[in-house]
This record gives structure tokens, sequence and C-alpha cells, in this order.
């Protein structure tokens, strides 16, 4: 594993690859944040496209990564994080209609757990799942950054439309 940290809008973001693939894009104070320890030696090696790809969204350039993956976590929660990319820039859905995307209706606490443990924040768009109201829950990155992404993809779409 290695690690790099780069600036964003959002503070600083902590980039891991695992042999080379992103494993994880973690912010400051995030819950369920690895110890950096486990991260590995710095070394942004592994991590142009990811940077460049992250200017590109933050500069209202890109609404969807094209990036490998390695989503480290159980079966359960890869089904659940492979579905949250496909929620489109912008969007929302709550944590019931991505349950019943999944065929699993029931499950939107389940849903809610496993979108909780996402290692890779904003790239796989966790912060486009709210509560059955509408209103902003549980993100990992904290509820101010997860309205503040929400707010910005929201005043991208209207910029360009």
């Amino acid at each position: 594993m290695t690690h790099t940290t780069v600036d964003s809008p959002v503070g600083p973001l902590t980039l891991v690859a695992t042999d080379g693939v992103l494993s994880g894009l973690y912010m400051t104070d995030q819950r369920y944040r690895p110890e950096d320890s486990s991260f590995g030696p710095a070394d942004p090696t592994p991590f142009g496209d990811v940077i460049a790809q992250l200017e590109e969204y933050f500069a209202g350039r890109r609404t969807s990564f094209e990036l490998e993956l390695d989503l480290l976590g159980t079966p359960f929660q890869r089904t659940v994080w492979r579905a949250l990319c496909s929620i489109p820039y912008g969007e929302t859905v709550s944590y019931g209609e991505l349950a019943a995307r999944l065929g699993r209706p029931t499950a939107a606490r389940a849903v809610g757990m496993a979108n909780g443990r996402n290692p890779i924040g904003i790239i796989v768009p966790c912060h486009r799942v709210v509560g059955s109201t509408g209103d902003l829950t549980g993100y990992g990155g904290g509820i101010d950054r997860k309205r503040q992404l929400l707010e910005f993809e929201t005043a991208t779409l209207a910029a360009v439309g």
C-alpha cells in the first residue's frame, strides 16, 4: 500500500492505493477512517489519474470518474458501492430507493451501514444518498461536507444547463 494527500475544496483528501490501484479516499475526521499508519509509505506515483480526475471534478468539468478501483469490503458492501456509482451527478436517492434498486427493499438500514463504510468517498458518490424525506443524513465525512458536495454538483449542473 502507498498513499498521498491532496488538497481539495472539502479539505485534505488522503488517497490510498493497493498494488497501484485506488483503494481509499479519506477525508480528515472521517468516520471509519483507518489508522494513517496502515496506508503505507507516502508515494504520489500511482495517483496521477486520480488527482487529475479529482481536479476536473472540483473544477466542474467532470461528472463521473473513469478509474480502476479496489473496493475492499464484504460482497454486500461492494454491491452497494457499485450501485452508488450509478447515481447520476447532481441527483440524490434515498437509502430505501437504493435498497429497492438492489432488489432488497427492506434493507435500507443495511444499505445505510454499507454506505457509511464506503472507502472511496466522492469517487464512489455516497454523498448522493439521503434520508427518505430528502434530509441530509449520515455521511462519514460529515453533514457539512455532504451538503457542500451536493450544492456544488447542483450549482455546476445549473451553470451548464
